[in-house]
């Protein structure tokens, strides 16, 4: 065996074992959130018991993340979210996060406000509100409407 076909051959066997350890390694999310804030890190505990990975930051200056994201601070949410260079601003759901994944051109999702019934604020079947979209150039529209179920 030639000297280089050795080295190829020994950094595949080095490599493959990390990269199927990535590959294996669950969705991670971080927040950041006020530290007195419960209803964000009952949205974030939501997150983790679905199988996600989390790490919750606690921040007092949430505007200051909110601004380098690219979140509209006319619609802000709660607390922010990173999920794989997309934000989620507010109570997303895990429905419209899920969603996020195949939409690279979104810059992310809010959901404006504490809205009774979203995720961490009761979760309850009659809510209501919108899941905005924010693309990449700073437009809006709404990405999912959440309405009771009848």
């Amino acid at each position: 065996m030639k000297r280089r076909e050795f080295v190829a051959a020994l950094a595949a066997t080095v490599a493959l074992p990390a990269a199927s350890a990535l590959a294996a390694e669950p969705d991670a999310f971080t927040v950041y959130k006020d530290p007195n804030c419960g209803c964000c890190s009952l949205w974030a505990d939501a997150y983790q018991k679905a199988g996600y990975r989390v790490e919750i930051v606690e921040e007092r200056d949430l505007i200051s993340h909110k601004r380098k994201l690219g979140v509209p601070l006319d619609i802000q949410g709660c607390h922010t979210a990173v999920y794989r260079g997309q934000f989620l601003e507010g109570h997303v759901p895990m429905k419209a996060a899920r969603m996020l994944e195949s939409r690279t051109d979104l810059a992310g999702l809010v959901v404006p406000g504490m809205p009774a019934g979203s995720l961490g604020m009761g979760d309850d079947a009659s809510a209501s509100y919108d899941v905005i979209a924010v693309g990449k150039d700073g437009n809006t529209s709404v990405f999912l409407q959440v309405r009771p179920k009848a």
